[in-house]
């Protein structure tokens, strides 16, 4: 609907100290964002990233099984990762 505002509906009330305030407002001010939007959107990604870090599937039987083959088959020859494991890690320089 044009020129209808969105209706919210829950109110969340925060404590915060002034330093934590301010970082707020210097992320939200660089977003180009009020500090409710930020922290609304910060508050929203960081419940999606927990939630599907939680997710739990569990395949038929059959599914499974092919994919523990998978898991248990020897690696076939892959120039990109002999490559890259042939690198120095940085820690071990």
């Amino acid at each position: 609907m044009p020129g209808a505002t969105r209706r919210r509906e829950i109110r969340i009330h925060l404590r915060l100290g002034a330093q934590q305030r301010d970082l707020i407002d210097l992320a939200a001010a660089a977003q180009r964002q009020t500090r409710n939007q930020f922290v609304v959107q910060a508050a929203c990604e960081r419940a999606e990233q927990v939630l599907l870090n939680q997710v739990f599937f569990r395949p038929a039987a059959s599914r499974l099984e092919t994919f523990a083959r998978a898991l248990d088959a020897p690696l076939q020859p892959n120039a990109a990762v002999a490559l890259l494991l042939a690198k120095v890690a940085p820690w071990d320089r």
